[in-house]
This record gives structure tokens, C-alpha cells and sequence, in this order.
């Protein structure tokens, strides 16, 4: 016999904003941090370095796009990491968050 479940809106909305579902949303956030911060290229020269330590994690309890849920975000504070992400015509794009968020963002 299957189950039946009834679900409403408000207990579901309340679930999505939880201190214990924003501390699951940042931990999840550290460790896609943890990975990008270990695939960080690192350049000679007087900005060396300074991208891989401008990796930060912000969490909020009432976040997304309608402000009803716990979100943790991944950024780069660096003036030059969306170069990096991205590439220009002369340099190649090294997708760091992109492949950091595809390792790191499976469940671990």
C-alpha cells in the first residue's frame, strides 16, 4: 500500500528556513570552498596568491529569489576573479567555481 502525504505550504516554508538547513546550505558552501581554494591558480608577480585567499562563504536564512529559504553563497572577493573564471582573449578561462561546485557540491 503506498503512503499518502499531505504537505503545507507554511510547515514546508518553515523546514526551508531552519537554522539546522542554513547550517547544512554553508557547510555544503565550505566545502565547495575548501575546493576551490585548492584549485586556485597562483601567479608570480605582485598579485600572487591574492585570488586564492579572497575565497569567502555568506550564508542567509531568508535568501533565493523569493526570500523564503536558507541559501549559502560562494565568492571571490579579487577585482580580477571574474577574468580568471571567465578567461579573456588572451588568457584562458580556468572555470575554478564552476568545477569546484561540480567536485565539492556532491553530497559529502
Amino acid at each position: 500500500m503506498a503512503a499518502r502525504v499531505k504537505l503545507k505550504r507554511k510547515g514546508v516554508g518553515e523546514m526551508l528556513r531552519m537554522e539546522s538547513m542554513q547550517a547544512e546550505m554553508e557547510r555544503r558552501a565550505e566545502v565547495i570552498k575548501s575546493v576551490a581554494v585548492a584549485i586556485s591558480p597562483v601567479y608570480r608577480g605582485p598579485t600572487g596568491g591574492r585570488y586564492k585567499a579572497s575565497w569567502k562563504v555568506s550564508s542567509r536564512k531568508r535568501g533565493g529569489v523569493r526570500k523564503n529559504r536558507a541559501t549559502a553563497t560562494v565568492r571571490n572577493n579579487s577585482y580580477y576573479a571574474r577574468w580568471v573564471e571567465y578567461g579573456t582573449e588572451r588568457v584562458p578561462a580556468h572555470h575554478v567555481l564552476l568545477r569546484a561546485a561540480q567536485v565539492g557540491g556532491r553530497n559529502q
